[in-house]
This record gives C-alpha cells, sequence and structure tokens, in this order.
C-alpha cells in the first residue's frame, strides 16, 4: 500500500509539468491559425485595392476603401488602424521591358490573444509582448489609358 501512494504522488507531478506545456502548444497551434487567417485577410485585401487601383482613373481614396472595407468584412478588429500605401508609379517587368504597375500594401498591428499576454509575464520591461505588424503587398499591371 505505501508503494501505491508514491506512485500516485509522482502521476500527479507529472500531470502538474506536462498539463501546462501541452496547453501551450495547443493554444499556440490556435494562435498562428488565426495569424494565418489574419495574414491571408490582408493578402486579399491588398489583391482587391490593387485590382481598383490598375484601373485608368481610380477616384480619390478608392483604393483605401476598398481594402479598409475587405478587412472589415473579414472581421479584423483593428481595420481602422492598418496603413495602406498605393505606389501607381512601380514597374513590372513583362514581354521584355518594363511595364507601369501599380503596388497595394497594407501594414497591420495583429495581436496575439494568449501569447502576448504570457511574453509579457516573462520579460518584463520590454517591447516583446506588444503587436506583430504583418505585411501584405500586391503589384499588378496597370491598364492601359
Amino acid at each position: 500500500m505505501t508503494r501505491l501512494r508514491g506512485e500516485w504522488g509522482t502521476a500527479l507531478i507529472e500531470a502538474a509539468v506536462t498539463i501546462p506545456i501541452l496547453l501551450l502548444i495547443a493554444i499556440g497551434i490556435f494562435e498562428c491559425g488565426r495569424a494565418y487567417q489574419t495574414w491571408q485577410i490582408l493578402t486579399n485585401a491588398a489583391r482587391e485595392g490593387a485590382r481598383i487601383a490598375v484601373l485608368p482613373n481610380p477616384a480619390s481614396g478608392a483604393v483605401e476603401a476598398r481594402v479598409r472595407s475587405y478587412m472589415q468584412d473579414g472581421q479584423l478588429p483593428k481595420y481602422a488602424q492598418a496603413a495602406v500605401a498605393v505606389d501607381r508609379a512601380a514597374t513590372i517587368t513583362a514581354n521584355g521591358g518594363a511595364v507601369s504597375a501599380s503596388r497595394v500594401t497594407i501594414d497591420y498591428p495583429f495581436d496575439f490573444i494568449v501569447l502576448q499576454p504570457v511574453a509579457r509575464l516573462v520579460n518584463r520591461g520590454s517591447t516583446t509582448g506588444g503587436p506583430v505588424t504583418m505585411r501584405a503587398t500586391a503589384l499588378m499591371r496597370n491598364e492601359a489609358q
């Protein structure tokens, strides 16, 4: 009987050590999935903006409005804080020469829900645990005017 009690205590200690590690791994998988989904929304929003930017005479602010609308429809909470840059003077190489193109770049501040507060607890007084800036870029050839 004494031996069984000693083994029960060992199992309890092993569980106390492994359960937090398993939970951290599971949460990390969920957080990485959220980050990947956000990056996909940003990439598609940049493409949508580039589709507007390549038109011969897009309305002023139309590209930014379309990008922010796509991010809002994708349920990104900080869509208004995203930096959207449009470069209509970009070039790409096509058919053996340089061709006029438009580049849309989005910088989005992404917050991990669980991992950033954990990082703040571990590394106090550091910038660790702040928002991660995700960047998505789309480059498309301009339509002929």
